[in-house]
């Protein structure tokens, strides 16, 4: 199998999650155990928008009594995110800072949160804060007879070209993988932790959440689907309708297709 490409990281932390993949069985967490989840934003350049989507987060899962963490993936931000995630985290010991010292890629830096993640239970969205955290506690019942929940964007927030983009792109990749997805790329995902030992992750970019998906597929874990609200960006500027992503996201789709098939 090839091998991942290494991702130069800070404060990384081993699981030792045993997994049960191949019983045949899904058991739900016991109810009398609080949530046990690991919640990561991958960041670039997010100066104005982190500290609010923290603080949603936090506000969120100290409400429903959560074991949790928070990890800011920040992908080598060229402005203040980093020293603004670094304060965030000296203040709340249940947040942690991963660092790339230059932008690696959005797929990067979700494969950076996944690594450092240790609860049993792995979401995570952007920090751009075009989600609402508030969603997430109606999703964790579904991980009962689920493996992954794949979130799609309601009134999606996005011109017509993106959305267009967006359509074409998810109903290609359901076509070469099998999959039955609405929106594929949808930043509002919670998955069993488990999962990720039993297969490695290569996409740096754009592709990754496709990756995921269509590897956890084959491997035979179950997805289910739940629609999230989508608000507009209020700051900063987004990075993945930019043509060198789209370009580089085709590339390594048809490279991704090839490896699958052979695994």
């Amino acid at each position: 199998m090839e091998q991942p490409s290494q991702i130069p990281i800070k404060g990384q932390v081993t699981s030792n999650i045993e997994s049960k993949h191949g019983s045949g069985q899904t058991s739900p967490p016991a109810s009398s155990l609080p949530v046990s989840i690991s919640v990561f934003f991958p960041c670039y350049n997010e100066q104005d928008n982190i500290e609010k989507t923290v603080s949603r987060a936090v506000e969120t899962l100290e409400k429903i009594k959560a074991d949790y963490e928070i990890i800011i993936v920040n992908d080598g931000s060229k402005d203040a995110t980093a020293e603004i995630a670094d304060k965030i985290a000296a203040g709340n010991t249940k947040v942690r800072v991963v660092h790339h010292e230059t932008n690696l890629g959005y797929g990067a830096a979700v494969r950076s949160g996944i690594k450092v993640s240790t609860k049993r239970l792995v979401f995570f969205s952007d920090g751009d804060g075009q989600f609402d955290i508030s969603e997430l506690p109606p999703l964790l019942p579904l991980m009962g007879q689920f493996d992954i929940v794949n979130c799609f964007r309601i009134n999606r927030q996005d011109n017509f070209l993106r959305r267009l983009n967006g359509f074409c792109w998810t109903k290609l990749v359901c076509i070469l993988f099998g999959l039955k997805v609405s929106d594929i790329d949808c930043a509002f995902k919670l998955f069993k932790r488990e999962i990720f030992d039993h297969f490695e992750l290569v996409s740096t970019g754009a592709l990754i959440s496709t990756e995921i998906l269509a590897r956890a597929a084959r491997k035979g874990f179950s997805i289910t689907q739940a629609g999230v609200h989508h608000y507009p960006r209020v700051a900063g500027n987004p990075t993945g309708a930019k043509l060198a992503v789209i370009f580089r996201a085709f590339k390594e789709l048809f490279k991704l297709y090839n490896r699958i098939r052979r695994s």
